[in-house]
């Protein structure tokens, strides 16, 4: 994808509820409006990338970017599940990403049980490989220079 590494930026909305409530893993969700600006080339399936909530610390992400066939989603969404404790959630404020790479297409599972399995499989990928001293490199580099003026590109 010629468009990575690619950031974006805006406010956290409620989503369909799944993340926390039926899988345990906790999402926050882009509104439609960051979602359709998307560039074409950035294909549906799952990305891994930094985060960072209301300008504060920089986390390790994993992203789901689609419809999510498992549940048969009729609308594009972005979900980022960010690898970290919250202590509380944050609808409304401003999340920050930067998009660094694909771990693998979306996909339907048999059982909810698959899904999570599959989950954590990617967050353990992302996590391996955002250690990488290139990756770490683009965090610091990207963050410090887009914290206050780049909405949403690359």
């Amino acid at each position: 994808m010629k468009t990575l590494p690619f950031f974006c930026r805006g406010k956290v909305v409620r989503g369909f509820g799944r993340g926390s409530k039926e899988l345990g893993i906790p999402t926050a969700n882009f509104p439609d409006s960051v979602v359709e600006r998307l560039p074409a080339d950035i294909s549906t399936g799952i990305y891994f990338g930094w985060a960072s909530v209301g300008g504060g610390d920089i986390h390790k992400m994993v992203m789901s970017i689609g419809w999510n066939p498992y549940y048969k989603n009729t609308k594009k969404s972005m979900e980022a599940h960010i690898i970290h404790k919250f202590k509380e959630d944050f609808y409304g404020d401003v999340l920050s990403v930067l998009i660094l790479g694909y771990i693998r297409p979306e996909r339907s599972f048999n059982s909810l049980d698959s899904l999570v399995a599959a989950i954590h499989n990617d967050i353990e990928e992302a996590q391996r490989r955002l250690d990488s001293p290139e990756y770490r490199k683009l965090r610091d580099d990207f963050f410090t220079s887009t914290r206050d003026h780049i909405l949403n590109g690359h």
